[in-house]
């Protein structure tokens, strides 16, 4: 096991010690938050009985007001604590910490406050919300309920519901975050109901008398209310219409330059784009000398075409990411890179992507396990050959180790046995940026030795900066989600199908609008840390990668403090500039 014992001697003693290779003098605090939030989750939430064993489930629904001021106590609780501790004693571990959980609540807190700023903005479609949540909380403690006055009681909050509901209808529409809010209250209503419901029912004589009937009328009411209230939801956006179909809300500057300071990245959108467009210049110039050492010139869309055309047949590309795999492997291990427990070489997993979600991520994933994107018996003909062209073996060859070892894999493994108290602080800089940091370091290195193999690795590498030209541009207004789509294909030189799964899980996916910016500015960052720990000579390769890992996936700015031992302040802002514009 590497210590950390590689820093200069300016830096606090302590930070040698093993011990923070596990923990800091604020992991308890950490841990403890942690707990105690999901507490406060846990209990004011319904129970989803499981009748079958012992443990029982927990609801996931919208905060009640009551559940909300709880979280609320908390977290404001937490922050005394923290003003408590003496930032100036802690050990550069201790005072990231201490930043991360700070910034952890600070959010936690403004989450809280929007959510309950829209809640008590509908809160008069839901009049008769509060008489729900009584109920459950007199079920929280086995309260005795009268049946004959509960039945009374559903039946009164079902005619203020259809009252509530008639002058829903009536409205024309409301704005999509206020909608959904509706509707996820009136689901956690209808659960919370179900849940004191069926608590009683069947083991009190009288509730199961009188209740049933009227409990059934008000739970397939708020059911027909539920869907209702998604249907009213307009989204206000700014996109630009276009015939593609797909619907996202660009979120504008404002709350891109919000999102980019809580991930620690201090640049402004248009100075990631032009980052992006510089980044892109140098992959072209690189793709230009691959295309003439292949014989085509200054025509680099054939040398991709061929390479696009090398796809192995149906059945053999499980076969191929096995050898793509050992390749990589070989090549990081023969340079002691990183270490690699065996235990991680053992035990990563494959699984075949289903052709549904092959429409939202045309390429192969990975984590736990690679999840491998290739044709299936179900897809058109034309979505054959796009699948099998997209997933190349010199595509392939460049993304293999991103989703497995050192990649995606060997974090999960790693993540889960240091630190692990810091999986909430989980950023895709880090996450995302470790993975894509590997595809930079061996392009570096050398792993691709053929004109053919580096088009591969330059194709993804134009593509991450494809990512975050058009996903700020479609959230700064500029760009529709077609001119997205045009931008991969002609840009980058993707396939059509492959381009528009690409911008419909960029933006119908759930991901936030800054997780594509995050693969190559977080590799960006690393590759800036590597240079100044071990071009400079200050660490190996090996006690770099491995330091990094051993920090879990927390903003890299906070890794690169923990590496040079930055002096840290209780008011701290981020001021990495990790780009050099200049070079």
């Amino acid at each position: 096991m590497v210590m950390i014992v590689f820093m200069t001697k300016a830096q606090n003693v302590s930070v040698s010690n093993p011990l923070f290779e596990q923990t800091s003098e604020v992991a308890g605090k950490i841990i403890q938050y942690g707990q105690d939030i999901n507490a406060i989750k846990d209990f004011y939430s319904p129970y989803k009985v499981n009748d079958h064993a012992e443990d029982q489930y927990k609801m996931d629904v919208l905060n009640s007001p009551e559940q909300r001021k709880r979280l609320v106590d908390v977290n404001n609780d937490y922050l005394k604590q923290l003003q408590q501790i003496d930032f100036e004693s802690l050990s550069i571990y201790g005072k990231v910490d201490y930043l991360l959980l700070k910034k952890r609540i600070d959010f936690e807190l403004n989450d809280l406050k929007q959510e309950e700023d829209r809640y008590n903005q509908v809160i008069k479609y839901l009049s008769f919300a509060d008489d729900i949540y009584l109920l459950e909380k007199k079920r929280r403690r086995g309260e005795f309920v009268d049946g004959e006055k509960v039945a009374a009681q559903l039946n009164s909050i079902l005619k203020q519901l259809k009252a509530d509901s008639a002058v829903y209808s009536k409205i024309p529409g409301l704005d999509m975050p206020l909608a959904k809010i509706t509707h996820d209250a009136l689901i956690g209503l209808k659960g919370r109901l179900t849940d004191f419901y069926g608590f009683y029912n069947g083991y009190d004589s009288a509730f199961t008398w009188w209740v049933p009937a009227p409990y059934k009328d008000l739970d397939i009411a708020l059911s027909k209310y539920s869907e209702l209230a998604k249907r009213k939801g307009k989204i206000n956006t700014t996109q630009k219409p276009d015939s593609s179909g797909i619907k996202g809300v660009p979120i504008g500057r404002d709350a891109l330059i919000s999102q980019l300071q809580a991930e620690m990245i201090p640049y402004t959108p248009e100075e990631l784009i032009k980052l992006a467009n510089k980044e892109f210049a140098w992959c072209d110039k690189e793709m230009l000398k691959a295309s003439q050492e292949m014989g085509f010139g200054s025509d680099w869309k054939k040398a991709l075409e061929k390479v696009k055309n090398s796809y192995v047949p149906v059945g053999h590309q499980p076969e191929l990411i096995v050898k793509l795999y050992n390749d990589a492997i070989g090549f990081i291990k023969a340079r002691d890179l990183i270490t690699i427990p065996p235990l991680a070489e053992e035990t990563w997993g494959m699984v075949m992507m289903s052709p549904e979600r092959q429409l939202v991520n045309p390429f192969f994933t990975g984590g736990k396990e690679i999840s491998i994107s290739y044709p299936t018996n179900t897809m058109e003909a034309q979505d054959k050959l796009m699948s099998m062209r997209g997933n190349n073996p010199y595509f392939s060859r460049g993304t293999v180790q991103h989703e497995l070892i050192p990649g995606h894999n060997l974090q999960y493994f790693m993540n889960s046995r240091y630190k692990a108290y810091r999986k909430d602080f989980t950023t895709p800089f880090a996450g995302e940026g470790w993975a894509l940091y590997w595809e930079l370091l061996l392009y570096e290195k050398g792993f691709a030795k053929t004109p053919e193999e580096r088009v591969g690795m330059l194709f993804w590498r134009m593509h991450r900066c494809a990512r975050i030209i058009f996903s700020l541009n479609y959230h700064l207004g500029n760009w529709s989600p077609q001119q997205c789509i045009d931008f991969l294909t002609d840009r980058v030189g993707h396939e059509k199908a492959n381009a528009e799964g690409e911008v419909r899980r960029s933006f119908e996916g759930g991901y936030s609008p800054l997780y594509q910016v995050a693969y190559l500015l977080g590799g960006l960052q690393l590759m800036e840390l590597k240079k100044e720990m071990v071009d400079s000579g200050k660490m190996t390769y090996k006690q770099f990668h491995d330091a990094v890992m051993k920090e879990n996936l927390i903003p890299i700015e906070m890794v690169r403090a923990t590496l040079i031992n930055q002096p840290l302040k209780k008011d701290f802002t981020t001021s990495w500039k990790f780009y050099d514009f200049n070079k």
